[in-house]
């Protein structure tokens, strides 16, 4: 089959063209995804800054809103979590930081991470959890530079855990 010089031309204009609108619209749809990136990264920015500065009420309100729009990120479920548990919200800390642990498995090699969790796991009454969560801390062997005395601290909470256990 072959065309003339005048279908050609149409033809190279109509591909012309739909490439134009494709990276128009491409141009727009970036050009809102980076809006609510920075959006985002924004709330993130102030619900930590007010974790550090201890207002977790108000640092609550930013994470949650920031919850409702990426639940599965890990980053922000574990902000979520550290400032639920700063609350005495330990309930919500557990589950916030469970699904950082599902989001990302290999939390579990991390020494503070795995305190806080069953810290968080214990104070929500959940004790066979944090039972294994400390477990795994003692069997681990970790202590962090930043926290010299990480193991007797998770020994002191599993001596509490096997006293709550028992007093069932």
């Amino acid at each position: 089959m072959q065309f003339n010089e005048t279908t050609r031309k149409y033809i190279l204009l109509g591909v012309v063209i739909f490439i134009v609108i494709g990276l128009l619209s491409a141009k727009a749809i970036a050009k809102k995804q980076d809006n609510e990136f920075l959006t985002e990264d924004l709330m993130y920015q102030q619900a930590s800054q007010l974790s550090n500065e201890g207002n977790f009420e108000e640092a609550s309100k930013h994470i949650n809103d920031l919850l409702l729009k990426q639940p599965n990120s890990e980053s922000v479920n574990y902000l979520g979590g550290i400032i639920a548990a700063n609350r005495g919200d330990f309930k919500q800390s557990s589950i916030l930081l469970q699904k950082t642990l599902d989001i990302n498995p290999y939390k579990v090699e991390d020494a503070i991470f795995m305190l806080q969790f069953g810290e968080a796991l214990f104070f929500a009454e959940r004790y066979e959890d944090a039972k294994i969560v400390l477990e795994k801390c003692r069997e681990g062997g970790w202590t962090p530079e930043s926290y010299p005395s990480y193991q007797e601290r998770i020994n002191e909470l599993l001596t509490q855990t096997e006293n709550m256990l028992q007093g069932r």
